[in-house]
């Protein structure tokens, strides 16, 4: 993680904490703190310059009539996706993959372009399985690689792709069930992709320390392998898999939604397990989530939100409510990312869980607040 993404991000956790404290926030994207660019962890790529600070001036609305699939809202950056999966940023600063979870393409989009095929990934998307999430390889600018988390007629398991090539399985034999198959993926270093796995809708295997379901996995071997060995249990107990979002050499963070409540919960840098660090009691739908230097964004799926939440970076405590980010603008939210201009990138899952719109399903960016006026 580069100085410049501390920096923004210290300021971006005071910001929010104060806000919070305060019990208000502003949505104005004219003089939101957001959070800086997802790292790439490409050690052996060019170091490229930093980019600028985003623009204070408010993209102007579009104007004129609009054809099939064309939002008026400038903040849409793709639309009439099918219902969506993981979502990442690209190292080029403008463009984005998106997961169609139920189609199992990986689809690229930005800004004022037609979205893309650029992969297709053969999954079971009944229930709530099929493509569920998706990261780049540490050295994507060279591999081009995509790993996947994906359901299959007889399994949950990572699988890796090229663009135009097949996928090829990292991990099998993750137990997949009628429901509870949700996973999420985020590498903690180049060598260990962190693998969040759903219960199957059973939460006696998430106890079971012969089952990988339930679980947060740390997985080193990242080449297909058709022998590979067992990854590492970092974290027991996981109902059914929301996100998984590392904050470099502070904490994983992983969200989980249970029948009781969804929930936060922290591994610390060295293992020590903060269960849960937040819990919300209504179960709003908690999905991808985005975390640095202890502030944590959660995507809300029945809360149709962005939950953000300030975390004291060394032992983890949340002490204030979360704030609610984009509340009922876009439906239902289900991935985050982090985009160049230093906002939110979130997609929709409104066609399977929402209210779909004629442009349903979406990729929106979305700012943080400033810390200024307030929401009820």
């Amino acid at each position: 993680m580069t100085t410049g993404r501390h920096a923004a991000l210290g300021a971006l956790a005071l910001v929010l904490g104060t806000s919070l404290l305060a019990g208000c926030a502003d949505f104005d994207e004219s003089t939101a703190s957001p959070f800086t660019p997802e790292p790439t962890n490409q050690a052996s790529a060019e170091v490229q310059p930093e980019n600028p600070p985003p623009s204070t001036t408010p993209p102007a609305p579009r104007t004129g009539p609009l054809g099939p699939c064309q939002d008026a809202d400038t903040a849409v950056i793709a639309t009439c996706l099918d219902t969506t999966g993981g979502l990442v940023t690209l190292p080029d600063g403008n463009s984005g993959l998106v997961a169609e979870r139920r189609t199992g393409r990986i689809m690229q989009v930005a800004p004022n372009t037609t979205p893309v095929e650029v992969a297709k990934i053969d999954v079971d998307g009944s229930g709530d399985g099929g493509l569920l999430d998706i990261a780049l390889s540490p050295t994507f600018v060279e591999d081009n690689l995509i790993y996947a988390y994906v359901t299959t007629g007889t399994d949950n398991r990572v699988v890796r792709i090229a663009p135009g090539d097949t996928a090829k399985e990292v991990l099998g034999g993750i137990p997949r069930g009628a429901s509870g198959n949700g996973g999420s993926l985020e590498f903690a270093a180049p060598d260990q992709l962190m693998v969040l796995t759903g219960d199957t809708g059973n939460p006696a295997v998430a106890q079971d320390p012969g089952s990988l379901a339930g679980k947060l996995l740390r997985v080193r071997s990242l080449t297909p392998n058709a022998s590979p060995p067992r990854p590492e249990v970092v974290l027991s107990g996981i109902g059914n898999g929301g996100g998984v979002c590392v904050d470099p050499g502070i904490a994983t963070w992983v969200t989980d939604r249970t029948t009781l409540e969804d929930r936060l919960q922290r591994v610390g840098s060295d293992g020590t397990v903060t269960s849960p660090a937040w819990t919300w009691p209504d179960r709003p739908g908690v999905g991808g989530c985005i975390a640095a230097q202890g502030v944590v964004a959660v995507a809300l799926g029945a809360g149709k939100a962005i939950s953000a939440l300030a975390a004291d970076p060394g032992t983890g405590a949340i002490t204030t409510a979360p704030s609610a980010v984009a509340k009922d603008t876009y439906g239902q939210l289900g991935g985050l990312a982090l985009g160049s201009d230093g906002l939110m990138w979130a997609s929709t899952i409104n066609k399977t869980a929402g209210e779909p719109g004629p442009n349903d399903d979406k990729v929106v960016k979305i700012p943080m607040p400033s810390g200024s006026g307030g929401i009820d």
